[in-house]
């Protein structure tokens, strides 16, 4: 898990190659422990949806081409969905996320899902226990809890599950609220990860924190649990604007819990205008990093690039995810009920790739 060590066995390898390998022979080289295990991940859950309108994306040449097939050839290797229990209609329910891992999976990324543990968003101001589970007691919302994320496991086989979306303040509520019922919390926690480990001992494990103030405190909240990877969002809109304090603060958790580390979220505007009539959640300078990352296109990949830093100079760090890359204005320009995060996603407003997607090629992190 630490860097230093990764990069001295990386040398012995190397040195190992050039040993046995005659002048006039080229030497393949291993992959780097950086490029192999890095989580370079986008956030996609809403394409399904918007593949419907058929629209057409533009690679970075500007020629036609698959959404899918451009995250790929810019170095995307890890696709993270969210999971709905019974939403209202059949986005991010169970038989949307099945058919779409299992074409994700066909073409080489790796899964990432994101349980809510709801029939809608779930985050650190609202964590409704899905509409079917409500009215019972403890035990049996637990065991059917249980029994959901066991089929879960079996059906959708994901590389990386989250026990939960952003949960600082618990989910299932009231049930499973921390403030309120610590140890049902608990108890839920752990029924849920004992599921996952039952079923497949190599799926990694994500407990998922917004931000990073009161991040230590949670983290202590769920020690004893049986987890693989702290997962944090960062927003600098609602998580500050400090990037270095986020490094900082990666580093001691991940230390003091002996824990890998990712961020779950991020993203950042490459434009404070609009595509259509839906109110963007950011939209003025104030909710900017300035002057370093302006909302343009180079600032936009500036900022990832920060974020990119950081990941490789936290020693536990193993990754990042890049939320809303697909969510451009797929309803048309007059649309009141579409995106408010097309001023952030990987595409402009002509749905060409943006340059941020250079970002996401891990085989420039050094070993």
């Amino acid at each position: 898990m630490q860097t230093m060590v990764k990069r001295f066995s990386y040398l012995i390898v190397l040195a190992c190659c050039l040993a046995c390998t005659s002048e006039n022979e080229p030497v393949t080289l291993p992959l780097t422990t950086s490029e192999e295990n890095t989580i370079s991940a986008v956030d996609i859950s809403s394409f399904p949806e918007i593949e419907l309108s058929s629209p057409t994306f533009y690679n970075r040449d500007g020629q036609p081409d698959g959404l899918l097939n451009i995250l790929k050839n810019n170095g995307v290797n890890t696709i993270r969905l969210r999971l709905w229990v019974n939403p209202e209609n059949q986005h991010s329910g169970f038989d949307e996320v099945k058919t779409f891992t299992q074409r994700l999976r066909s073409l080489g990324f790796d899964i990432w899902l994101t349980v809510h543990y709801s029939d809608t968003w779930a985050d650190p101001g609202r964590q409704e226990t899905p509409r079917q589970w409500r009215g019972t007691d403890f035990a049996t919302l637990t065991t059917t809890m249980v029994a959901y994320t066991t089929r879960v496991m079996e059906e959708l086989t994901p590389d990386y599950i989250q026990i939960g979306n952003e949960v600082n303040n618990g989910f299932l509520h009231p049930e499973g609220n921390l403030s309120e019922n610590p140890i049902q919390f608990r108890e839920l926690m752990t029924k849920a990860i004992g599921a996952v480990r039952e079923t497949n001992t190599d799926t990694k494990i994500i407990v998922h924190f917004a931000g990073i103030e009161g991040a230590d405190w949670f983290y202590e909240q769920v020690a004893s649990l049986d987890y693989d990877i702290i997962g944090l969002s960062y927003y600098p809109i609602w998580h500050g604007k400090r990037i270095d304090d986020l490094k900082s603060d990666m580093n001691l958790l991940s230390q003091r819990f002996d824990k890998d580390i990712l961020i779950a979220e991020t993203a950042y505007p490459f434009t404070l205008a609009w595509n259509d009539q839906t109110h963007n959640i950011v939209g003025l300078e104030e909710q900017l990093i300035l002057p370093e990352f302006p909302a343009t296109a180079q600032g936009q990949q500036d900022f990832l690039n920060e974020i990119k830093r950081v990941v490789t100079e936290v020693d536990s760090a193993i990754g990042f995810c890049y939320w809303g890359g697909e969510l451009v204005a797929w309803k048309g320009a007059e649309a009141t009920d579409a995106s408010p995060w097309e001023n952030q996603a990987l595409f402009d407003f002509d749905l060409r790739a943006l340059q941020v997607l250079e970002v996401f090629d891990v085989s420039s992190i050094d070993p």
